[in-house]
């Protein structure tokens, strides 16, 4: 099987836009990317989605926007870092600031699609299109539908706003390039080849999409059907669980939820030494002690996936690299962000707030789903706006031009419901739910 190559996996070719046009001064094409994800509406609303913590009192804990932005000074990083090493195999004009910045972006979009409450909002849509008492809405539509809706994913939300929803409304969405586009996909398949832990980046809807992407990229097809990752999709995995690992930790002692002297155990385990060191004569906060372990322990485990990444990088092109690039670290590495995780899980995740916050999420989207699939049922049925009940015209209403039209199936009028109730803010769709259950 003949390996991926840079030359197309690094196309400046737009999705949704057959002329790529000239670079602008100073900013390159990927540039424009990372430039058009910022200023979009989906990356803005992830300032009031949950990282870890919903809800969480403190406006210094890490939302979904802020995670993002540190997911992405992380990433370019990586890529900039492996390109100095590969730079002889890139093609002509492009360079090692193009792979970092390609990489930033696909960060910064990462969590674009998670919906609010965090993962608990991914389950609680799941489970309400499972419920048997809400499976009359569901008569319509083909298996495969059912089960993008059942198995409803914030990474294939993600690549549907990035690719369809943002800006350019089903006309190529913010026109990304296609490497960035790429990066972005951490499962480039359909959530019928998802296998045991669910996970998926495309649902059937923008199945078309995923092939043109692979076609483009020169993405390869493996034995199973799924498609290869884009190689830089490696490099914004490693930086997202670089984050999620260590910072959460950090969130969870400024929550007082662990204390300082567990956090500082795994930091410097990770780092090879027992001794704090901070160069500083005078008394340190252990916030700020903090700080600058997580520091220099990021600093760490970014040298050992560099040389990872390099290391396995012709299994990487040939897509036979199997699992993440933390589990291929050194042992040290990989054994200390495990210890990280399985703090969180025992610990931060099983917070009596966090646990009850979560249960309440269940309840607000349950309330949101039933409301607007409802009204997207009646739509359906009905296919004429005058003769609607007034409360799913007022639904509509509400949505203005996001609203579904006449034109579109059943699934596809539940995808824009769905769309709606997605790119809400925590606190917006607690208002909403309230506003709908009883008007204050």
């Amino acid at each position: 099987m003949t390996p991926m190559n840079w030359h197309q996996l690094l196309t400046t070719a737009r999705f949704g836009h057959d002329a790529p046009g000239p670079a602008d001064m100073g900013r390159s094409h990927f540039h424009k990317d990372h430039d058009r994800i910022v200023f979009s509406g989906a990356f803005r609303k992830l300032g009031g989605k949950t990282q870890v913590h919903p809800l969480a009192k403190y406006n210094h804990i890490h939302n979904r926007l802020i995670h993002s932005m540190e997911v992405g000074s992380v990433g370019r990083s990586l890529g900039i870092r492996v390109a100095e090493i590969i730079k002889d195999q890139l093609p002509e004009g492009i360079e090692p600031d193009d792979l970092g910045i390609i990489v930033q972006a696909a960060c910064l979009a990462h969590d674009i699609g998670n919906p609010p409450f965090g993962h608990a909002g991914e389950y609680a849509i799941q489970d309400w299109f499972k419920r048997a008492d809400n499976q009359m809405f569901l008569s319509g539509l083909t298996d495969l539908e059912k089960l993008d809706l059942q198995c409803f994913e914030g990474n294939a939300q993600g690549f549907r706003t990035l690719a369809q929803v943002e800006y350019h409304l089903n006309n190529g969405g913010l026109r990304l390039t296609f490497p960035t586009l790429g990066t972005s996909l951490k499962y480039p398949w359909t959530a019928e080849q998802a296998g045991a832990n669910g996970k998926f980046s495309c649902f059937r809807s923008e199945h078309r999409f995923l092939q043109e992407l692979a076609n483009r990229l020169g993405l390869i097809q493996q034995p199973d059907g799924r498609l290869a990752r884009h190689p830089l999709s490696y490099l914004m995995e490693a930086a997202d669980d670089i984050c999620y690992a260590l910072i959460d930790l950090e969130d969870a002692v400024e929550l007082s939820i662990i204390e300082f002297v567990e956090v500082e155990e795994i930091f410097l385990d990770i780092q090879g030494t027992k001794v704090l060191n901070l160069n500083n004569s005078g008394n340190i906060s252990p916030g700020r002690q903090l700080s600058a372990l997580r520091s220099k322990t990021i600093g760490c485990i970014v040298d050992a996936v560099v040389a990872t990444y390099v290391t396995h990088l012709d299994s990487i092109m040939a897509a036979t690299f199997t699992g993440d690039l933390i589990s291929a670290c050194p042992e040290r590495i990989r054994n200390g962000i495990n210890r990280a995780k399985n703090l969180a899980i025992n610990k931060v995740f099983m917070d009596v707030q966090k646990t009850e916050t979560e249960i309440g999420a269940y309840t607000v989207l349950s309330v949101l789903l039933k409301t607007f699939i409802e009204a997207g049922f009646e739509f359906h049925q009905k296919r004429d706006r005058k003769t609607l009940s007034y409360r799913t015209k007022r639904v509509f209403d509400l949505m203005a031009g996001e609203a579904p039209t006449e034109q579109m199936s059943q699934y596809e009028i539940y995808q824009r419901m769905v769309d709606n109730i997605a790119g809400m803010t925590d606190n917006y769709a607690l208002y909403l739910a309230k506003q709908i259950s009883a008007p204050s």
